[in-house]
Formats: structure tokens, C-alpha cells, sequence
């Protein structure tokens, strides 16, 4: 029984994280002219790839059974990731965003 509610959760962590990816793409491609939006765009979708980095770091970790475990614990890590990337984007990241910022707006002179 615990075992098909693991397999639950892990399923809808990857639909959310899914999602999450697929918004921020569409975000890039719907990005307009303004500096601020790009980078805004930019640095999420940073943030989100600084995340799945992160996420298939802590996949090997195994909790402490003296002050973790269970269920819960494999839930709220997967936010505690996703805010990791986030704040990592947003203090500098790993230089995604200011790559990423950069082809945008060199994609709009073209245009």
C-alpha cells in the first residue's frame, strides 16, 4: 500500500515539475519587448533547470530516521528543491539566465 502511494507521488511530482517547465518555455516564447520580462523569464527558467539539477542530487540521499522519513518528507523535498533553484537563479545562478536574457533579445532585433 505505501509503496503505490510513493509511486503517486513521485508521478505527480514529475507532472508538477512538467508542468512547471512547459509554463516557463512558453513564458520564453511569449516574452515581449521589455528588458525586465526577459530577465524575469530567464531567470526562472534558470531556476527551474537549477532545480531539476538539484532534484536528481537529492533523489540519493536517504533521510534520517531519527528526525525524517516517511511520506511527508519526500513531498516537502521536492518544494525544498524547487525553492533552492529559485534563490540559486536569483542571486546569480549558474549564468543560465544571463546566456538565456541575451539570445532572447538578440532573437527580437532580428525580428
Amino acid at each position: 500500500m505505501q509503496t503505490t502511494s510513493l509511486t503517486d507521488s513521485v508521478a505527480a511530482s514529475a507532472q508538477a515539475q512538467t508542468a512547471r517547465t512547459n509554463a516557463a518555455v512558453q513564458k520564453l516564447q511569449a516574452v515581449g519587448g521589455d528588458k525586465t520580462e526577459i530577465r524575469q523569464a530567464a531567470e526562472e527558467f534558470e531556476g527551474i533547470f537549477i532545480s531539476q539539477m538539484l532534484g536528481h542530487m537529492f533523489k540519493g540521499m536517504e533521510s534520517n530516521p531519527m528526525f525524517g522519513g516517511g511520506q511527508a518528507e519526500n513531498i516537502y523535498r521536492d518544494l525544498l528543491v524547487d525553492e533552492y533553484g529559485k534563490q540559486m537563479a536569483g542571486t546569480g545562478g549558474i549564468g543560465l539566465a544571463d546566456n538565456i536574457e541575451r539570445q532572447l533579445i538578440a532573437l527580437q532585433e532580428v525580428r
